[in-house]
């Protein structure tokens, strides 16, 4: 017989979340998730994935990831610290720092599990971490677990930043201060202001945190944020995942050797979690290879993300601030965010709603995300399912 209070508390929660709008319906993708995409046996055009330069599906990836499945295995078999580390990973981790800029470098099994992992190896209780109030649920988690004074930062306000490091500081109850921030905030679109966090972090003896989950293979012709500004040598921790412009699973810590061989002793995902796989290792390997050789995904990139921005923008949806590919249309109320979605969807065209909790309260959103992988025609095609739904729901 099974917990009646737990049963009660799922349907009356899951109940709650489905007439606020809130609850979040998961649609499986059958087959591959490139610039178009099948759900239920349908074709749409895909700008819902994070697979920001089509990489996930690039035929080069794919081989490699087979050569390693023969040579290697389909798991790397055991944690990291006992006998989990290939030669494989070796080779992907020098690979980073490479792309990096930096000394060293460790992987992680994700993005997530590197903010587990990296911000509660260097953070305890008797520690602060200044974080930005618009940060990855990741970092937000990351830091709890820490068990460090967290003192919430408003957006990009360097003026706010500046004045709650001076009282950290000041205080003398915090061994060491970090200052932390999502390179690019995924949800709107816009870059951290890092010259201005490195400023004041030199000011206070901060410890620098960008999450660049969002900017590697975006901004800095591809090489992240933190190149995009020229500051490889300011920043203390450049974290990013392997799922995203790399287009393939896992996470990594770019920094000087001395963090990374820390990261290595007192991280618990990387010492208690299986490696990542032989051929997720590879396919991450190239990826990155890729992007070190040419810049030409990354400019299609920003050429299909300027063409949306521009085509929304004429038919005069609120695509928000956003400095980069990444499109918010703002619709604010969340039923009326996700009745949008849904009509986009029988129109052929997926992209999906954001809602509390990921965005504050009345921000309810649709976000869009071209790629590289996208022709002029589909995002044409977008367009113009984007006109008819905005007219007909008012929205435009």
């Amino acid at each position: 017989m099974t917990s009646k209070a737990l049963d009660n508390f799922l349907n009356e929660n899951i109940a709650d979340l489905k007439e606020r709008g809130l609850y979040n319906e998961i649609d499986p993708v059958q087959g591959a998730n490139g610039a178009k995409i099948t759900i239920n046996g349908k074709k749409l055009i895909n700008l819902s994935s994070n697979n920001y330069l089509g990489l996930a599906t690039d035929e080069r990836l794919k081989e490699v990831a087979k050569q390693a499945v023969d040579s290697h295995g389909v798991g790397a078999g055991a944690v990291r610290t006992i006998n989990g580390t290939l030669d494989l990973h070796i080779e992907l981790e020098k690979k980073l720092a490479a792309f990096k800029g930096t000394e060293a470098a460790i992987s992680f099994q994700s993005g997530f599990n590197c903010n587990m992992a990296a911000i509660s190896a260097v953070m305890d209780k008797n520690d602060a971490i200044l974080s930005d109030e618009l940060n990855h649920a990741s970092i937000i988690d990351g830091c709890r677990l820490s068990k460090a004074k967290i003192i919430r930062v408003n957006h990009s306000d360097m003026e706010d930043l500046r004045q709650k490091a001076k009282e950290a500081v000041e205080s003398g109850q915090y061994n060491k201060i970090m200052v932390i921030t999502d390179g690019v905030f995924s949800m709107d679109g816009d870059i951290a202001n890092l010259p201005g966090i490195v400023e004041i972090a030199e000011e206070f003896d901060l410890i620098t945190y960008v999450d660049d989950a969002h900017g590697s293979g975006v901004l800095g012709k591809g090489a992240g944020t933190v190149k995009h500004f020229g500051l490889q040598d300011k920043v203390d921790f450049q974290m990013g995942t392997l799922s995203k412009a790399i287009g393939v699973i896992g996470g990594y810590v770019a920094g000087k050797a001395n963090l990374i061989d820390w990261l290595k002793v007192r991280s618990r995902p990387f010492l208690f979690s299986t490696a990542v796989s032989p051929a997720d290792a590879v396919a991450s390997t190239k990826a990155i290879e890729l992007l070190m050789e040419s810049t030409e995904l990354n400019e299609k990139l920003w050429e299909n993300g300027d063409y949306l921005k521009e085509g929304l923008k004429r038919l005069g949806f609120d695509i928000g601030n956003s400095e980069t590919p990444i499109t918010p249309c703002i619709i604010g109320d969340e039923k009326e965010a996700q009745k949008f979605s849904k009509r986009l969807y029988e129109e052929g065209v997926y992209a999906k709603s954001i809602v509390f909790p990921t965005v504050p309260r009345g921000t309810g959103r649709v976000r869009n995300m071209p790629t590289a992988a996208h022709t002029k025609e589909m995002l044409d095609e977008a367009i113009a399912v984007y006109e008819k739904v905005g007219k007909e729901m008012g929205i435009i």
